[in-house]
């Protein structure tokens, strides 16, 4: 009876001690994992800030009025901010009301 009360105390200890084992095994695993991922998306990200940079340097007033002049071109003018959709339902509805003037024009020139 008293080899009986201390072998399943050890049983069970060994058995919890083979568990936690697998269990840290596993998360190590899962970490070196997370490790590299993040790793991965640190350099995507830091190609995408280059290339915002780059996309914002290449594409800033001062440098295309540079480019024209090395090119020669006197015909440049910039774009008014009302000519600048922020989405396509914005730039739908205004192609939607030109539509309709047109229309209304050619009605009233076919009239005449």
């Amino acid at each position: 009876m008293f080899k009986l009360k201390i072998i399943i105390p050890t049983i069970i200890f060994l058995i919890l001690l083979i568990i936690t084992s697998i269990i840290k095994n596993q998360t190590r695993i899962i970490e070196k994992k997370l490790y590299k991922l993040n790793k991965i998306i640190t350099l995507k990200e830091k190609d995408i800030n280059e290339s915002q940079l780059d996309y914002y340097f290449l594409s800033s007033p001062a440098e295309i009025e540079k480019k024209i002049k090395l090119l020669g071109l006197n015909s440049y003018s910039s774009i008014d901010h009302s000519r600048i959709f922020l989405n396509l339902s914005n730039f739908i509805s205004i192609q939607k009301k030109i539509t309709v003037f047109n229309n209304q024009d050619e009605t009233k020139t076919k009239k005449n």
